[in-house]
């Protein structure tokens, strides 16, 4: 496969290592988020900095897919891991589908998604999509072919996107008995519902930097969990793009 992959993360610090193996001249899309524009194989790699949260992913995501029309969409970064699972820092996940596991309706009752408003959140090609969006079936399935032909442990699950992130062992017991989820975020659900709106295929692969347990910094190993990411998805573009 080939053409335009456009990969994007929060941080710039998400995407460093990338940026100095595929180096690239720096742009400026609309909206003032930072990119940088390279060529991998047969195909264009553009490397975008979205800023935090849902708000700034859904913006620069729909202004990248505007202006380049990838053939994929790659978000990247590190990831939250709840306890029941079996995955530890600096470990690889990979997305099966995103969810907003936050918006909805809180009342005397309890949680209600969108789903039990009975209100889309995208309506494609008849069907409608509420708080859980797909992912590029193929793309994760490349991913976890080459994973496994290079030895690194890549584990597919559910993810979660919130808007605050878990900071007590409470709340993420919580939320993996709501959803039972792999590890939550702040961005991928906003990436994957703008990319599901556009028809675009969405892949996403994050490292893991802690677990969602009462906040403790210390526990952290966001250069780890970031570092993995990206030398994985080196890998992954040079498979994509036929080098």
């Amino acid at each position: 496969m080939s053409g335009t992959v456009v990969i994007s993360a929060a941080t710039q610090g998400e995407l460093s290592l990338m940026l100095k193996a595929l180096g690239g001249r720096t742009s400026e899309t609309a909206g003032g988020f930072p990119s940088w524009e390279t060529e991998s194989g047969d195909g264009s790699v553009i490397l975008a900095v979205t800023g935090m949260g849902k708000i700034n992913a859904a913006a620069a995501t729909a202004v990248l897919i505007e202006r380049h029309a990838p053939a994929l969409l790659i978000n990247t970064g590190c990831a939250g891991v709840f306890p029941d699972n079996c995955l530890a820092v600096g470990d690889l996940a990979l997305a099966s589908v995103e969810i907003c596991a936050d918006e909805g309706v809180l009342d005397p009752t309890g949680w209600l998604s969108f789903e039990g408003l009975g209100i889309p959140a995208v309506e494609r090609k008849g069907k409608r999509y509420f708080n859980e969006f797909p992912l590029s079936l193929a793309a994760a399935e490349k991913a976890v072919r080459l994973a496994a032909v290079l030895g690194i442990p890549l584990t597919r699950g559910k993810f979660l996107t919130v808007s605050t992130c878990s900071g007590t062992a409470e709340r993420g017991r919580e939320l993996f008995q709501r959803y039972g989820a792999l590890c939550e975020n702040m961005e991928g659900a906003a990436v994957a519902q703008v990319a599901l709106r556009y028809g675009v295929d969405c892949l996403e692969v994050r490292g893991i930097s802690n677990l969602v347990e009462d906040r403790d910094p210390s526990r952290w190993n966001i250069p780890l969990a970031v570092e993995r990411a990206q030398r994985f998805l080196l890998k992954f573009i040079s498979a994509w793009n036929g080098e």
